[in-house]
């Protein structure tokens, strides 16, 4: 199993753009496009903190389980 990001549909839903989520975070533009093309990137917990909270979602809402993607 492996840990799946939810950001890309969590911002779409709230009609928040990658560059908006990048200011509302506090991060790199690059750093939140990277995430919301490739859900299944590794992050560091403090940037997934910092996502949660720009949008206004707990962490847990932000991952979930999914099957290895295969290359």
């Amino acid at each position: 199993m492996a840990v799946r990001l939810r950001v890309k549909e969590i911002a779409e839903a709230q009609g928040i753009s990658t560059a908006k989520l990048a200011r509302k975070a506090d991060l790199d533009n690059r750093t939140v496009y990277r995430i919301v093309r490739d859900p299944f990137a590794e992050i560091t917990t403090v940037t997934l903190g910092r996502l949660a909270d720009a949008l206004g979602v707990s962490v847990k809402d932000l991952v979930e389980d999914a099957p290895n993607p295969t290359n």
